[in-house]
């Protein structure tokens, strides 16, 4: 299982558009990826309800891990997302 740490870049955490944003590019991977708190239970990170419901703020250190072919490249870029203020007049509008 491949895994990553990053600390959530977007000013209102991971709420609202980040959520949305980051859910799409964790479901468009194809692969059964998945975020958590620190100390807390992984989730389903292509679903925008578990992971807005992790009420995580700015500033704090997630933890994403995956599986399957492909897994390590799949997290470099849910990685490159999380990383980028979401809520930017210049960040992405879908998907990593």
């Amino acid at each position: 299982m491949a895994q990553r740490t990053v600390v959530v870049a977007s000013r209102v955490g991971l709420h609202a558009r980040p959520a949305m944003l980051f859910a799409q590019a964790a479901a468009a991977t194809g692969l059964p990826v998945t975020i958590a708190r620190p100390g807390g239970d992984p989730v389903d990170a292509a679903s925008i309800l578990f992971v807005m419901g992790l009420g995580v703020p700015h500033g704090e250190e997630v933890t994403l891990a995956a599986e399957g072919e492909g897994a390590e490249a799949a997290l470099d870029g849910l990685v490159t997302l999380l990383a980028t203020d979401l809520d930017a007049a210049d960040a992405p509008a879908g998907g990593a």
